[in-house]
């Protein structure tokens, strides 16, 4: 028999984390962090996006994100609250990079902890799906034919469309 007394689970408040900014992200640290002083978290899902040395039949050499500062992070705060309206989740971290980026530099990071995967994964999928097509980002990459801004993807309406 064990005579060990239980510790009381560890509770804190919930957390959302919106950070936008030009520095790289340490997805192990970012996940760490969200995840400490809870022990009512049974399940983390992320998603990070990376860039791409091609896209739409083009090679890349590189792009530059550019945002409204404020507006953006207002944009993010408002897809977690929504999310948080949807399913049972405990927190979200989003961040994103702005600036110049090289292809294998990341450039989103998404990570929700719930208290069970399916929550998780389903809010993960809506906050990239919302953050595609509603936060005020835009892409401008550097192509062998000279810079060209990315065009909204009719794929990523789609996707968000589902959502409503």
């Amino acid at each position: 028999m064990n005579d060990r007394v239980a510790e009381p689970a560890v509770t804190r408040p919930t957390r959302t984390v919106i950070r936008v900014q030009t520095d790289d992200f340490d997805v192990g640290a970012e996940m760490t962090a969200l995840r400490a002083g809870s022990a009512a978290i049974g399940a983390v899902a992320s998603f990070v996006g990376v860039c791409r040395d091609r896209n739409d039949g083009a090679d890349v050499a590189g792009m530059t994100l550019e945002h409204y500062p404020g507006m953006t992070e207002r944009a993010l705060a408002k897809i977690a609250d929504e999310a948080r309206g949807r399913w049972d989740v405990i927190d979200i971290a989003m961040v994103h990079r702005v600036g110049p980026l090289r292809p294998t530099d990341q450039i989103v990071l998404v990570i929700v902890t719930s208290a069970h995967r399916g929550e998780a994964f389903a809010a993960c999928e809506f906050l990239m799906d919302y953050l595609k097509t509603r936060a005020p980002f835009w892409k401008q990459e550097a192509t062998p034919d000279g810079l060209r801004w990315v065009d909204a993807r009719t794929s990523d309406d789609a996707a968000a469309e589902r959502w409503r």
